[in-house]
């Protein structure tokens, strides 16, 4: 008997098999019933997998990595209290959960110091307290890039932050690269000078969130489907509102682009070198999470500050005690990691 026979013999055999156990089913309430329900656990199993995740969803425990200087989630603070907001930080792993279940091309947008280039004038905007334009959301021209409503390119309409975290919806070596936000809601085109590509592969497993209003910061690492656990719970400093020189860090979501062992600053309004910050990690224009500030180019590092975890008093930067600072340094790898910064 040749092979083909053999083969034609045994698909006749298989194909006589499940038509005995199907008609043995149709002949068999009970075994039709079964049928019936599995079929119904399927289906199920698919409408849950497709239905958007909530913060019901997340399951957040604490297994700390770093357990120097650590609050717990509520805390005392003067003669009130603080604590780490715990469901608005479930809400955000929900909807990072959300965007990495379907497959995608991500990118950040950059124009750091403008390096690629001022961004246009949008078609409504205003001069800040800081003598700068912004759009009609408050997202400053400076650093950012254009927005462009698909099929308008001759004006654009918002201003993208550095930093900001899009899935590519056209090839990146276009003029005009089409984006779907994700830190930020709508499908724009951006000319591709400020499109850095990441790719299909990448996944945001470590972020950390900032908290403007508590003034506190934690870390947090995915495990598995909807699992999260806590690496650290930490005071933080962040940034104030004085201009011209200062100002508040801005909420929203955000990729970690450079990393600096020390990050020298300048005295406000000058260019003569004041101090450095060290284990810098930056996530937007020029805000980093950076260890306690040292006001000499020279000096050594400072571990801790009476200030951390008290009021706003950093210029846009997220101060943290500096073996937290080099924790996130060196857990958070550039490009593969996420900033969210909460009010």
């Amino acid at each position: 008997m040749s092979v083909y026979t053999k083969l034609l013999a045994l698909l006749i055999c298989f194909i006589s098999v499940c038509c005995t156990q199907k008609q043995e089913v149709k002949n068999d309430p009970e075994a039709q019933k079964r049928t019936d329900s599995l079929e119904l656990v399927k289906k199920a199993e698919e409408e849950a997998r497709k239905k958007p995740k909530t913060a019901e969803d997340i399951t957040l425990s604490k297994e700390l990595s770093y357990d120097k200087h650590t609050l717990e989630e509520s805390y005392p603070y003067k003669d009130t209290s603080r604590h780490f907001q715990m469901e608005k930080i479930k809400e955000k792993l929900a909807l990072v959960e959300n965007f990495q279940r379907v497959p995608a091309n991500y990118a950040v947008l950059q124009n750091y110091k403008n390096r690629n280039q001022e961004a246009p004038l949008v078609k409504n905007y205003h001069r800040n307290e800081y003598t700068r334009i912004s759009d009609s959301l408050g997202n400053e021209r400076y650093q950012s890039a254009p927005l462009y409503v698909v099929g308008e390119t001759k004006t654009p309409t918002l201003y993208g932050r550095d930093g900001f975290l899009v899935k590519l919806q056209s090839a990146d070596t276009l003029d005009m690269v089409k984006v779907e936000g994700i830190s930020f809601e709508g499908v724009f085109e951006v000319p591709k000078r400020y499109v850095k590509s990441l790719g299909d592969t990448v996944n945001f497993h470590h972020i950390a969130f900032v908290d403007v209003t508590n003034q506190n910061i934690l870390t947090a690492e995915r495990q598995g489907d909807c699992k999260w656990v806590i690496k650290s719970m930490n005071p933080a400093t962040t940034g104030r509102h004085k201009p011209p020189y200062a100002q508040e860090t801005p909420t929203g979501m955000y990729v970690i682009q450079e990393k600096k062992t020390k990050m020298f600053y300048y005295k406000d309004g000058t260019t003569s070198i004041e101090g450095f910050a060290p284990y810098a990690s930056r996530f937007t224009n020029g805000a980093y999470i950076h260890g306690v500030p040292v006001n000499n180019p020279k000096g050594a590092i400072i571990e801790y500050s009476w200030s951390l975890g008290t009021t706003p008093r950093s210029h846009m930067c997220v101060r943290n005690a500096s073996s937290h600072a080099k924790f996130i340094f060196d857990w958070a790898k550039k490009f593969n990691a996420l900033v969210i910064v909460i009010d």
